[in-house]
C-alpha cells in the first residue's frame, strides 16, 4: 500500500517538475524564473526524500539535506544578484 502511494506521488512531483521547468524556458521575468528554479529544487528535494523512503534507507535524506542547503544559499545569492548587480558588498 505505502508502495503505491509513493509511486502515485513521485509521479506527481514529476509532473510538477515538468511543468516548473516549462516556467524556467517560457518564464516572463527574471524574477520568474529564478522562482522556477527554486520550486524545481524543492520538488527534486521531495523526490529523493521519497525515494529514500522507497529504498528504506537513511543515506538520501542526508543527499536531500545537503541540496536543500545549497539550493537556500544559490537562491539567497541569484536574488542578491537581481537587486543589487553584485553579490559580494
Amino acid at each position: 500500500m505505502l508502495d503505491t502511494a509513493l509511486m502515485i506521488v513521485s509521479a506527481i512531483l514529476c509532473v510538477a517538475l515538468i511543468l516548473n521547468l516549462w516556467r524556467l524556458l517560457r518564464g516572463p521575468d527574471l524574477s520568474d524564473r529564478i522562482l522556477a528554479l527554486d520550486t524545481m529544487y524543492i520538488n527534486s528535494i521531495a523526490l529523493i526524500l521519497l525515494y529514500g523512503m522507497y529504498m528504506r534507507t537513511s543515506l538520501y535524506f542526508e543527499a536531500a539535506l545537503l541540496i536543500a542547503m545549497l539550493g537556500f544559499v544559490s537562491t539567497v545569492a541569484l536574488c542578491k544578484y537581481l537587486l543589487r548587480g553584485d553579490i559580494i558588498e
